[in-house]
Formats: structure tokens, sequence, C-alpha cells
């Protein structure tokens, strides 16, 4: 508390001193202003915690004073100091954003007592303004960690229609890591200081989940005893994540459709209309175009949430990011753990970019985290790792067809090309390098295997 910086402006040069002198005994660091002007000038040169300003100044008054700093200081606080007569402007003052007011003359205890309150009130500003800071560090897009080509058309995507109301479709398996770039998106948009308000639809029942999303009336079902605001509201301003959005019911898809189509909704048991300004982002790991085949999904409400739709390939897809997402969490991890670990042995990285990774980044974070805390070794060997990504993959007896050892070779040479096409981002040099071929072999190559044209279409030559 004795770093606390605190302003004090009257016109009183005799009050004025004698708060400063006050404060100062109390341990702060106090300075005083007489006029608005030498007040503005002071807050422009250093941070105070606390302002205590007179309402009426001879250029000014403190109302003046209170909305340039909620304006240009949100993380300073306010005291109005105000005469017996003035009541009135004091109670307009903590309409307006003050803190609270002292009349005159000013008693010690209470200038105490409300110093110590306001500091306290600032602290908790601070620490929430540095909480913000941090979630919204942790989710900008720049943490999503990706060298594949397909995921930078996604960022590039990202980038196009974050800052728009547009209803945007992730579709891709669990674990590809939709709820992070749901908020990536969120925090990238002018909706990036509005709630952030995420459901998973297949986590709730089926009975429960309308209730969840519209809010409920006091007696609209059993155990409805009071009035719920649903999370459609609570998103109000902002942004709501529809996580598994195939799970949800043929009643619950009529009433999304009519959300996103008037932005209105009635809670369960209500007849009020509830109008909401809420950007939705939906979800799922099912094959949406399946189900409406199948009858399952709304074919109209698919083609109205289907208006930007990011396909989130799996991490087998992705073999590059293996090791940039291994190594990430292994610093995340160890860290947060107090493990010093310095790094992935080269076996271990082996079995790891050679595992199909089912459960994709979720699972290898997992896995990380595991050998983080259960390996009595600076580095993670084959050793910290389940059993599960050190078995080879299963070799089936095949039967022999007839055929050139140059046919039967063509295939695995074309996987193995463009894997090493991808693991080094379609960059021909570093590719013919680690194939330890020359670059025209490997143009030639690219071309007689159709993947200098998959390259084209991509944008990538």
């Amino acid at each position: 508390m004795r770093e606390k910086s605190i302003l004090v402006i009257d016109d009183d040069k005799i009050i004025l001193d004698s708060l400063c002198e006050f404060l100062s005994l109390e341990g702060f660091r106090a300075s005083g202003a007489e006029t608005l002007k030498g007040a503005l000038a002071k807050l422009e040169k250093e941070s105070y915690c606390l302002v205590l300003t007179d309402v009426n100044l001879p250029d000014g008054d403190g109302l003046e004073l209170l909305d340039i700093i909620r304006r240009d200081y949100p993380q300073t606080v306010v005291i109005v100091i105000t005469g017996y007569g003035t009541i009135d402007s004091a109670v307009k003052a903590i309409k307006q954003g003050a803190y609270d007011y002292l009349t005159k003359p000013i008693i010690d205890d209470e200038l105490r007592l409300a110093v110590e309150r306001a500091i306290q009130q600032q602290s908790l500003m601070s620490e929430n303004e540095s909480l913000r800071l941090q979630l919204e560090r942790k989710h900008r897009l720049e943490n999503i960690i990706s060298h594949n080509y397909k995921m930078a058309k996604i960022f590039d995507l990202v980038e196009a229609v974050a800052d728009s109301k547009i209803t945007v479709l992730m579709a891709g398996p669990s674990g590809t890591g939709k709820s992070m770039l749901a908020r990536a998106i969120h925090h990238r948009s002018s909706r990036h200081d509005k709630p952030f308000v995420e459901v998973s639809c297949g986590a709730l029942p089926e009975t429960l989940l309308e209730s969840e999303l519209f809010g409920h009336t006091r007696g609209s079902f059993t155990g409805a005893v009071n009035n719920k605001e649903g999370k459609f509201l609570a998103a109000d301003g902002g942004t709501i994540f529809l996580d598994e959005i195939g799970n949800a019911s043929p009643g619950l898809q009529a009433k999304l459709l009519r959300v996103l189509e008037d932005r209105q909704f009635e809670p369960v048991g209500s007849n009020k209309t509830t109008i909401v300004d809420t950007r939705i982002i939906l979800a799922s790991n099912r094959n949406l175009n399946d189900e409406v085949r199948q009858g399952r999904f709304r074919e109209d409400l698919y083609y109205r949430i289907n208006v930007v739709t990011i396909e989130l390939p799996p991490l087998s897809e992705r073999v590059g990011d293996v090791r940039l997402l291994a190594e990430h969490f292994l610093r995340m991890y160890s860290a947060q753990h107090s493990r010093e670990k310095l790094g992935i042995t080269d076996e271990a990285m082996e079995y790891m970019e050679r595992y199909s990774w089912p459960g994709n980044i979720r699972e290898i974070e997992n896995i990380i985290e595991r050998a983080t805390l259960l390996s009595k070794s600076k580095f993670i060997g084959p050793d910290d790792l389940p059993e599960t990504i050190k078995q080879e993959p299963s070799r089936q007896a095949k039967r022999y067809t007839p055929t050139s050892l140059k046919e039967a070779l063509a295939g695995p040479e074309k996987d193995i090309i463009r894997e090493a096409l991808e693991a080094n981002h379609w960059n021909r040099q570093a590719t013919a390098k680690a194939l330890q071929i020359n670059r025209t072999t490997l143009f030639k190559k690219m071309k007689h295997y159709g993947l200098y044209a998959e390259a084209e279409r991509l944008g990538l030559t």
C-alpha cells in the first residue's frame, strides 16, 4: 500500500496541503493540484490509483474530471469532495461512476476509511483487468500452434469473418480445437469485451437443453422453482458457441432456426418474446450433411448455419504439427507443475509422429502432461509414453497380386513425398533436402503423382 499514488484536487490551498500531508503520513505518495488543467497535466505524467477531487474548481468541475478519468484512466478510482450545500452534486457523481464522496469539513477517520475502501476497489479492478488480459492473450489466434497449410488457410478465413455477425459452423473430429478456435474468433471481434458463452449440446439431457439455452419461467416444468435466464440472454452483445449441435432435438432445431433468422425467442413456459444481439458459432463432430439425408437434422437449419464452414483437419493430417504441439505442451506443463524438462528424445518423437492420434490435439496434450508429471528424467523418452503409441501398426497379411515392382512402389512413394511436403509446409527446396533428392527430381515426381496440381489448387505453388 505504500507504493500507491493519490492525486488531490482542491482550489483551497489550505485544504489541499492538509489532505496531502495527511495522506503522506498514512504512507501514500500524495500530490496536489488546484485546477482542472493542473490535474489533467499530472494525470498525463503519472499513474494514480486514486483521485480525490472537489466538485467546484475554478476552471471546471469535478464531474467533468470524473468523465475524463472514466474514459481515459479506467483503472483510477475517484472520490469526490463536496460542501454541505452541494450533496446533490455528490449523488450525481456517484451515478456517474465515482466510488464515494466526502463532505467538508473532512474528518480524518472518515477520510482514512474511504481511502482504504477505494484502494481495495482499485486493487480488485486492476486484478480483474490483469485476468482479462491474460485470457485475451491465451485465446489469441496466434496461440493456435500450427505450420500446416490447411490451418494457415483456416487462419485466413478467421481473419476475414471474425469481426462480423455472420454465423460460423465448424466441423471436424473431437479434440481438434474447435472450442479454442471459437474463442479466438470472439476475441478477434469487436465483441471481445462482451461475454463468450459455451454450451455443449451433447453434455445435457434433451429435456434440459432448451431451458439451458433459452431460460424458463417459474413452474414451467417440474423442478422449475424460479425464473432462469438462458445462455442466449447471458451472451447478449457477445458470442455463444454451441458445440455438438448435431445432438439438438427437432423441437430445439426449430427454435434455433428462429433465433438465427430473427434473433428472438421465448423462454420455456413464457409468451414474452426476448430479443438478443448474439453472434452464433456452432460446431459438430458429425457430418451434418449425412444427418440431413437421414432426416435427423433440419435441412433449412443446415443451410442457415452453413454460411461459413471451417473444416478442422485431424492431427493425423498435420504430421508436421506433432513436434510443435508436443514441445509447446511440454513447456506449458513443465512450468505449471514445476518440473524441469529439457525436451523430448528423438526416439520418443518418432513414435509420436508415426501415431495416428485418434483423440487429436486433446490426446497429445493429455499424454504430454502425464509424461511431464511421471517422467523421472529431464527428457521425455519412449518409456514415458503409453504402450498404444509405441505399438507398431498391425501388418495384415496380403494376398500377392501380380504387378511390376515399379507400380507396387508408386503408392508408398507418393505417400512419402506428400508427408514430406506437408512436414515442410510444401516448401520444395526443404522437402528435396529432407528426401535427399534434387529439386528437379522432386518437381518431376510431384507432376507424375498429381501433387503439383494439388498444390496449385491450394495456392501453394
